[in-house]
């Protein structure tokens, strides 16, 4: 059996599970995941794509215009999945009440006459397939390769756009878009924790922050560069933030809640000096479809499971510590590593230093 059957067969099992008669599935991220990473989308900043897919027990339609139509046959080669077509002129409204009549209807999304299923949707998505895994674990390295050619160019007087425009373009040029592209330079990485990049020049000190998105799965990474020595207070807030770090990557094992993690983390922050210091960002959470697909919060039941995917991101003002990493089953499997990255080694667990040049 395919992945795209196997993930036909789960999703009707969920269907039936919650009495639904149909699943209406609208944004880019499920259209990806039901259709094991096809692109639906045209405007990359949109959360809906062009085309649409109605899942019921006995079909599975997918609805879009004349202009994408060719494109998801020729190129995306949805019907060869069995994709059944519904296809509409382009200055026509695009419609599920004929497909949908007579059943109870799930989306995941608002939309008039169904049930919003998008929070029990992103726990679907969250649990990969052995294929989705080995696509994160090639997207992860597209990310690491990206960083590390982007890092390369950054010096003295370039703006932050600048540094943004590279950091776009090696990810772009391996066919991953950076969906998310932040950057902060100086003070500004002690200001704000998502820095839009603007037109401030670089003295000394620079944040890269990239979610890239390939086959619809989403991968983070941020990487800090210093020219001259750290100052003390900098170097010593690193250290406690790769702290913070490894106890998220040897506390995120099967079976652990994300309550349980999370409890460890506010202590390993207390324990490196910086008790409130989680209060004042999230700290990460499952992937997949979207960056987050949902966030680990205090007292969260979410349980970790073998094959899914996390990327946390501790932050102490003025520094960041985030890669992408795979749950397996004797260890987990950091996605994003630099090689030749400059490490800090807590307790046999490495995690990224800053780049001193």
């Amino acid at each position: 059996m395919s992945e795209q059957q196997r993930k036909l067969e789960l999703i009707r099992s969920w269907m039936t599970a919650r009495n639904l008669g149909g699943l209406y599935l609208q944004s880019a991220g499920s259209f990806a995941w039901a259709t094991c990473g096809a692109s639906s989308y045209i405007n990359i900043a949109a959360t809906n794509g062009a085309a649409s897919l109605l899942i019921t027990q006995d079909h599975q339609y997918l609805i879009t215009s004349n202009i994408e139509a060719p494109r998801l046959e020729k190129e995306q080669h949805l019907v060869a999945q069995g994709w059944e077509f519904q296809v509409s002129p382009w200055h026509a409204n695009l419609t599920i009440e004929e497909l949908s009549r007579g059943l109870t209807l799930g989306s995941d999304g608002p939309l008039t006459g169904a049930l919003d299923m998008s929070a029990d949707l992103a726990r679907l998505r969250a649990n990969l397939t052995l294929e989705e895994d080995q696509r994160f674990r090639e997207l992860g390295a597209v990310c690491a390769k990206a960083m590390q050619a982007a890092i390369q160019t950054v010096k003295p007087g370039q703006t932050e756009y600048q540094i943004a425009a590279n950091l776009a373009a090696s990810s772009e040029a391996q066919g991953a878009q950076a969906i998310v592209n932040l950057i902060a330079t100086d003070d500004r990485i002690f200001s704000y924790r998502h820095p839009l990049p603007t037109a401030k020049k670089l003295e000394k000190y620079a944040m890269l922050i990239l979610c890239g998105r390939k086959w619809g799965l989403i991968c983070s990474i941020t990487r800090l560069v210093h020219f001259g020595p750290m100052p003390h207070d900098l170097k010593r807030k690193v250290e406690a933030c790769a702290r913070v770090d490894a106890a998220f990557v040897r506390s995120t094992r099967p079976g652990s809640s994300l309550g349980d993690i999370f409890d460890i983390i506010v202590k390993a922050y207390s324990d490196a000096g910086y008790p409130d210091e989680w209060r004042k960002h999230h700290q990460g959470g499952a992937c997949g479809y979207e960056p987050r697909e949902y966030l680990a919060v205090p007292g969260s039941p979410e349980r970790v499971s073998v094959g899914q995917v996390y990327a946390w991101n501790p932050s102490i003002t003025g520094c960041k510590s985030e890669d992408t990493m795979l749950v397996g089953e004797d260890q987990n499997e950091v996605l994003t590593a630099i090689p030749g990255w400059p490490k800090i080694i807590v307790d046999g667990i490495a995690r990224p230093s800053i780049m001193v040049l």
